[in-house]
C-alpha cells in the first residue's frame, strides 16, 4: 500500500513538472506567433540615384614598363680594371667614360704598328720617285704601295683594339649598381653596369584581337603602377604590332609615357587604359551598389508598391567599365532610378525599406 502511494505521488509530481514545462513552451510559441504576425519594420538603407556621365571610352589592359634604351654595359675585350669613373645611380651622357682597362700592351703594339707604317711610307715614297725614271719596275712600285696600305691598316686595327679598353656610355641614361671593382680582371662580356633611358619610357601590353579596331597610333594612354598608386602617367600609343599572336589571339601594343621624375622603372607591372578620342554618355552607379555574382550581376532598385510603401526589387544588370569607384551600366538600369548604395546582403526582393535621411541618401530619396 505504501509503495502504491509513493508511486502515485511521483506520478503526480512528474505530471505537474511536465505540465509546467509544456505550458511555458506553449506560451512561448504563442508569443512567437504573435510577434511574427506583426508587420516587420522597414529596413534602413543608404540609397543613391543612377546618373548619366560623359566618359571617354577606354580599353583596360595590363603590361610591363620597358626602357626606350636599356642594356647591361659589357666589355668587348678582356683586361684589368684600371680606372672607374662613375658611381652607382649616376646620370651620364652618351660618350662619357665609364671605366678604363689596363692598355700597356695595346699601346706598345700601336707604337710598333705606327713605326712599321712610317717605314713602309718612306719606302713607298722612294720607289714612287724612282718609277718615272724607270729605275724600278711597276711590280716593285705595286708591292711597296701594298705594303704601305697594309701597314696603315694594321695601325687602324691597333687603334681600334686600344679604343676597346675604354668603355663609354652608349647613350644618355641613368646607371644602376656597379658590378666590377678596381683592379679586377674581367673576361670578355662581363656585365659592368646597367644603364637605362628613363624619360620618356615605354609600356608594352597586349589587347585581344577584337579590340584592335578600337586602337590606333596616337591614341591617348593612361597608366598606373603599384609603386605610386596616387599618380597617373599619360602618353600615347606609339606602335602596334603588325601581327596577331596565333596562340593567344592578342596583339602587342607599345605606348610612350612621360616620366619626368623617373618614378617609372623598367620591369614594373602597370595597368593601362587606352582611350578613344571621342566621349560617350553612360549610366553610372557606385561600385558598392552592385552585387557581383557568377550567374549575373544585380542591384536592388527602390520602388513604391501598390500601397505606396518603399520596397526593393532585385534587378539583373550588365556592368561595364569601372572608374573612380563608379561603374558604367551597359543595360538593365536607366538614369534617375534609385538603387541601394550598400549593404545588399541583408536585403531580399520585395522587402520594405526606409531611406536614411542624411547626406547623399537624402538627395536620392527626393
Amino acid at each position: 500500500m505504501r509503495i502504491a502511494s509513493r508511486f502515485l505521488i511521483v506520478i503526480i509530481f512528474l505530471g505537474v513538472v511536465l505540465g509546467g514545462i509544456f505550458g511555458y513552451k506553449f506560451y512561448q510559441f504563442g508569443q512567437m506567433q504573435e510577434q511574427m504576425s506583426k508587420p516587420q519594420p522597414p529596413t534602413l538603407i543608404s540609397a543613391t540615384k543612377s546618373v548619366t556621365e560623359s566618359w571617354t571610352p577606354a580599353i583596360k589592359a595590363v603590361g610591363s614598363i620597358e626602357a626606350v634604351n636599356g642594356i647591361e654595359v659589357a666589355n668587348e675585350v678582356p683586361g684589368v680594371v684600371e680606372e672607374i669613373n662613375f658611381e652607382s645611380g649616376d646620370t651620364v651622357n652618351k660618350g662619357d667614360i665609364l671605366i678604363r682597362l689596363n692598355a700597356e700592351i695595346d699601346e706598345a703594339a700601336l707604337r710598333t704598328r705606327r713605326a712599321e707604317a712610317q717605314l713602309a711610307e718612306q719606302e713607298f715614297k722612294r720607289i714612287a720617285n724612282l718609277l718615272p725614271k724607270r729605275a724600278v719596275s711597276q711590280s716593285q712600285y705595286d708591292e711597296a704601295k701594298a705594303n704601305f696600305d697594309a701597314a696603315r691598316a694594321r695601325v687602324n686595327e691597333a687603334e681600334a683594339q686600344l679604343s676597346k679598353k675604354i668603355i663609354r656610355a652608349p647613350f644618355d641614361g641613368t646607371l644602376g649598381i656597379r658590378m666590377v671593382d678596381q683592379g679586377e680582371y674581367i673576361p670578355t662580356g662581363t656585365p659592368i653596369v646597367e644603364i637605362n633611358m628613363l624619360n620618356p619610357i615605354y609600356v608594352d601590353y597586349t589587347l585581344s584581337e577584337k579590340d584592335l579596331p578600337q586602337v590606333a597610333t596616337g591614341y591617348p594612354v593612361v597608366a598606373t603602377v603599384a609603386a605610386v598608386p596616387e599618380q597617373t602617367f599619360e602618353g600615347n600609343v606609339s606602335a602596334i604590332n603588325t601581327s596577331v599572336n596565333p596562340q593567344t589571339r592578342t596583339v602587342r601594343i607599345r605606348a610612350t609615357l612621360d616620366n619626368p621624375e623617373n618614378r617609372l622603372r623598367p620591369g614594373m607591372f602597370a595597368t593601362i587604359q587606352t582611350r578613344q578620342p571621342q566621349d560617350r554618355q553612360v549610366v553610372t552607379i557606385p561600385r558598392t551598389a552592385i552585387s557581383y555574382n557568377t550567374y549575373g550581376d544585380f542591384v536592388f532598385v527602390v520602388e513604391k508598391n501598390d500601397n505606396g510603401d518603399l520596397v526593393v526589387d532585385r534587378r539583373t544588370i550588365v556592368a561595364g567599365e569601372t572608374r573612380d569607384a563608379r561603374v558604367a551600366v551597359i543595360s538593365g538600369l536607366k538614369a534617375g532610378e534609385t538603387v541601394v548604395a550598400k549593404g545588399l546582403l541583408r536585403l531580399r526582393a520585395g522587402q520594405k525599406v526606409e531611406i536614411q535621411q542624411d547626406g547623399q541618401t537624402q538627395e536620392a530619396s527626393e
